[in-house]
Order: C-alpha cells, then sequence, then structure tokens
C-alpha cells in the first residue's frame, strides 16, 4: 500500500490508538481497538482472548504495575484482502521514571486488522522480543531510531 491509500491511513491510526489507550493507561481504551474476539500476544506469550478480556487484564496490570511507555515506528502496511490488513511495526518502551528507550525492551509489533462494518479493528496483535539474534549494530540502530522517534513524539 502507498502512505496515501486510505486503509493505510486508517490502519496507522488503529496502532496509533492501541499505543496512546497503552501509554495512558486505560485498559478500556486499549480494548476498544480489538475486535470483540480480538487477541493480544504479550511479549512473554501470554494469549488474551476478547475484546472484554483484554480490557480486564490491561486495567488489572495497568493497576498493579508501572508500565512503561511505548513509541513505535510502523515498517508497513499491506492489504491481504478488501477487509484485512497486516501492519508491520518496531516499538520501544521507556521505564517508569526513565527518559529514553530501554534497550533490553524493544518489540516487534504483527498486526492483523479487519474491517468490520465499516470500522477496523485489531483481529491479531503479537509483540516478539527484538534482539536481532544478538547483532548489536541492529539493536544499536533500532534503539537510536525509536528514541529519534520518542524525542519528535515530545515536540
Amino acid at each position: 500500500m502507498s502512505a496515501g491509500h486510505p486503509q493505510d491511513t486508517q490502519i496507522r491510526a488503529l496502532y496509533a490508538r492501541y499505543l496512546a489507550g497503552w501509554n495512558q493507561r486505560s485498559g478500556v481504551t486499549v480494548s476498544s481497538v480489538f475486535a470483540d474476539d480480538g487477541e493480544l500476544i504479550d511479549l512473554d506469550g501470554t494469549l488474551r482472548s476478547g475484546r472484554l478480556s483484554i480490557a480486564a487484564d490491561m486495567r488489572r496490570m495497568f493497576t498493579e504495575h508501572a508500565t512503561p511507555t511505548f513509541v513505535g515506528v510502523v515498517r508497513s502496511v499491506r492489504r491481504l484482502t478488501d477487509r484485512v490488513v497486516v501492519l508491520h511495526a518496531v516499538a520501544g518502551m521507556v521505564p517508569a521514571g526513565a527518559d529514553a528507550v530501554d534497550p533490553s525492551r524493544h518489540t516487534v509489533h504483527a498486526l492483523t486488522a479487519v474491517e468490520e462494518e465499516g470500522r477496523w479493528k485489531i483481529a491479531l496483535l503479537q509483540s516478539t522480543p527484538a534482539r536481532y539474534g544478538g547483532r548489536a549494530d541492529a539493536l544499536t540502530a533500532l534503539t537510536a531510531e525509536l528514541e529519534a522517534a520518542r524525542q519528535e513524539a515530545a515536540r
């Protein structure tokens, strides 16, 4: 998809709303971008199934833990069918009380979105640790890119 394609813009906005909900520490906002039967696979492999379950689990996590904030960079948006799109992004996390992304917490996001009644929703969002096979140069480059994106967003 080209950057000017309407679905590209809508899918990028869907991902941005997910990150914003996380950064606001709002289980309701995080879950609102998921389909009713949507799934979320966390960095540790935990599977959360269903929008209501995602909302409850996120609310509990935000209450019990000082979660980091996310900064994300979309790598691509690819249409599979008229109503199914895949977004690939990388994300960094800034731990509570820190002022920079933590390289040990970088992640790759794979998001499958579906169109339901004219609105795009997340069917599946999977987080995978970005370790790059121990290639320090790749991790350093990703850290610099995510830190630049964080600083740009803060302006």
